[in-house]
C-alpha cells in the first residue's frame, strides 16, 4: 500500500476513494473548482456502462437525440417547483462577449454584450425538451415520445469528490410523453428495473429499490422511484431514478393532445438518468486496500498476460505461445492485454493490474511452458493457481463468469448484514453513527423527517414497496406510522 500511494480503508475512507481514483488513472481534479478530468481508463469503463445501457434504452424502444446546453431563464421560470428545486445550483450566462481591457494585459468581459436574457447550462433538460414536445405532439397519434440524451450538466457544488458530486458530470437523461397516466407510470417502473438489472448483473452491486418520500423525490415530480447501494464505509448512494411527472410539465408548457375522442388534454411525463456517480459506486462497492477491483463486464481490460523472461529466445517463444491464446479469447469477445513493455519488471506489472482492478492476471514464464502451465490470478480473492496451458482459455471464460458471480454475491451479503430494524430513537441514534441501512416506522410527516435528519443527518432513502405500513408506531414520534422505510446516512 505505501508504495502505491493508497491509504487503508480503515484509517481515512475518504481519502482511500481519493487515492484509488487519482493512483488508478481513472480521473484528475481539473484547474476549474469543482470539474474534474476523467482519464482514458476510467472513460473506457464509462464508455462500458454507456454501451450497455444504450443499447437497453434502443431494446426499449427509446432513441436517442441532442438539446442545447443552454436554456433561457424564462424556460425554467414555468415550472415554480422545478426552479426551486436547482436554482441555487445554476450557472448562469449573462454576456456573449469578450474583449481586451483598456490597458491591453487582460480580457475583460465586454460590458456592451450583455444577454437580453440570462441563460441556464442546463442543470437537467426537461424545461427545453418540453418547449420541444410542444411543437412535436399534436395527436395521440403523435405519442408516445421516447427520447433519451447522453450529456453534460451542471450543478453548481460547493463540496465536490470526483464522481460522486461534481459541478460538471455526465449522464443520461429520459424524456417521455405519454397518452395515458397509467401509460406514463408503467414507463416510470419499467425504466427503474432496467437500472436495477444493470447494477446487479453488470455492476454487481445489490441494491434497494423503492420510492422517495415527499421532500426527497425529484424538483418538479409526483413520484420519484429509486435504487439506493450501501457502500462499505455503510453510507448509501442513490445510483439511480426514475420520475413520473405527472401532467406538470405538460402544463407549464401547454403540450396537449387531442385524443381518440377528439377532445383537448394534457400529455403524461416521465424523466429518468443515471450519471458518472455510477463510477463512484462501482469502486466504493469493491475495490480495497490494494487498488481498485473491477466486475468483469465492466473492464477495460478482462485479461492481462505478464511475459516473463530473460533472453531474446526465451521472449520469443513466450510471446508466440500468449499470442496464441490472446487471439483465441479475443474470439470469443474477451478484452485481452499482452504487457510486453521491456521497461517494466514483471513486479512491477503485477502491482499496476492489481491497481488497475484487472479481474485476472496470467503470468508465463520458460520454465512454464517445459512445464505445460500457466499461472492464473484472480484480483477479487488474490488467489494464485497453476493450470494447463491448453484449458486456458476454458478456465478464463469461467473464473470471469466465476468472479462476476464472486462479486454480486460479496454485495448481496454486505447488504443483508447491514439492515437494521430499529424501533425507537434512542437505539436509531446509536445505530445510525455505525452506519448501514436503517428499516423504521415512519408516520408520514415533513417534520419528523426533518427532526430525523437535523439529529442525526439520516435521510430517508425510500419507502421499499411504496405503499403505507398496516401497523408500528413511528421511530421518532412514536404516532401510527404511515409507512416502513429505509433510513442512512448519504453521499
Amino acid at each position: 500500500m505505501a508504495k502505491k500511494g493508497i491509504c487503508s480503508r480503515k484509517d481515512d475512507y475518504s481519502q482511500w476513494y481519493n487515492d484509488i481514483v487519482i493512483k488508478a488513472g481513472l480521473a484528475d481534479h481539473s484547474k476549474v473548482r469543482g470539474c474534474m478530468i476523467i482519464k482514458p481508463y476510467g472513460f473506457a469503463i464509462w464508455e462500458l456502462m454507456k454501451s450497455y445501457l444504450d443499447n437497453k434504452f434502443k431494446e426499449t424502444g427509446h432513441q436517442n437525440a441532442a438539446f442545447p446546453l443552454l436554456i433561457p431563464k424564462s424556460f425554467l421560470s414555468k415550472e415554480a417547483a422545478h426552479v426551486d428545486g436547482f436554482a441555487k445550483e445554476c450557472a448562469v450566462v449573462t454576456h456573449y462577449r469578450l474583449k481586451t481591457s483598456d490597458n491591453g494585459k487582460e480580457i475583460i468581459v465586454d460590458p456592451e454584450a450583455k444577454l437580453e436574457e440570462e441563460l441556464i447550462i442546463r442543470p437537467t433538460s426537461e424545461t427545453i425538451i418540453w418547449d420541444s414536445f410542444k411543437d412535436w405532439i399534436q395527436s395521440y397519434r403523435d405519442l408516445p415520445i421516447k427520447i433519451n440524451q447522453w450529456a453534460n450538466v451542471v450543478r453548481w457544488e460547493m463540496r465536490t469528490r470526483l464522481f460522486l458530486r461534481t459541478s460538471e458530470f455526465f449522464w443520461q437523461e429520459g424524456h417521455t410523453a405519454h397518452a395515458t397516466k397509467d401509460e406514463a407510470i408503467e414507463e416510470t417502473k419499467k425504466m427503474i428495473n432496467v437500472y436495477n438489472e444493470f447494477i446487479e448483473n453488470q455492476m454487481a452491486v445489490k441494491v434497494l429499490q423503492g420510492v422517495k418520500s415527499e421532500s426527497e423525490k425529484f424538483a418538479g415530480a409526483v413520484d420519484t422511484y429509486t435504487v439506493e447501494g450501501l457502500m462499505q464505509d455503510g453510507k448509501a448512494l442513490q445510483m439511480g431514478t426514475s420520475h413520473f411527472l405527472g401532467q406538470n410539465f405538460a402544463k407549464a408548457f401547454d403540450v396537449q393532445f387531442q385524443n381518440k375522442e377528439k377532445q383537448r388534454e394534457y400529455v403524461w411525463a416521465t424523466s429518468w438518468g443515471v450519471s458518472t456517480r455510477l463510477m463512484g459506486a462501482l469502486i466504493m462497492s469493491h475495490s480495497d486496500d490494494q487498488g481498485l477491483v473491477l466486475p468483469p463486464n465492466l473492464a477495460p481490460i478482462q485479461v492481462v498476460m505478464v511475459p516473463i523472461y530473460f533472453n531474446e529466445e526465451d521472449k520469443s517463444s513466450v510471446l508466440e505461445k500468449l499470442e496464441l491464446i490472446k487471439n483465441e479469447l479475443s474470439t470469443k469477445n474477451i478484452r485481452v492485454k499482452i504487457d510486453d513493455d521491456d521497461q517494466k519488471r514483471p513486479g512491477f506489472k503485477f502491482a499496476e493490474y492489481e491497481l488497475k482492478g484487472v479481474p485476472i492476471r496470467i503470468a508465463l514464464g520458460p520454465k512454464d511452458l517445459l512445464k505445460n502451465q500457466i499461472e492464473l490470478s484472480r484480483r477479487d480473492t488474490s488467489t494464485k493457481t497453476q493450470i494447463p496451458i491448453d484449458s486456458t482459455v476454458e478456465t478464463i471464460i469461467s473464473e470471469l463468469s466465476n468472479i462476476q458471480n464472486n462479486l454480486l454475491e460479496q454485495s448481496k451479503l454486505r447488504l443483508k448484514e447491514n439492515i437494521f430494524s430499529v424501533d425507537n430513537f434512542e437505539d436509531f441514534k446509536t445505530q445510525i453513527k455505525k452506519g448501514g441501512f436503517i428499516k423504521a416506522f415512519w408516520d408520514g410527516t415533513t417534520n419528523t423527517e426533518e427532526e430525523i435528519k437535523k439529529a442525526t443527518k439520516a435521510t430517508i432513502r425510500c419507502i421499499p414497496n411504496g405503499q403505507p405500513s398496516k401497523r408500528g408506531n413511528c421511530v421518532y414520534s412514536q404516532n401510527p406510522a404511515k409507512f416502513e422505510v429505509i433510513f442512512a446516512k448519504a453521499y
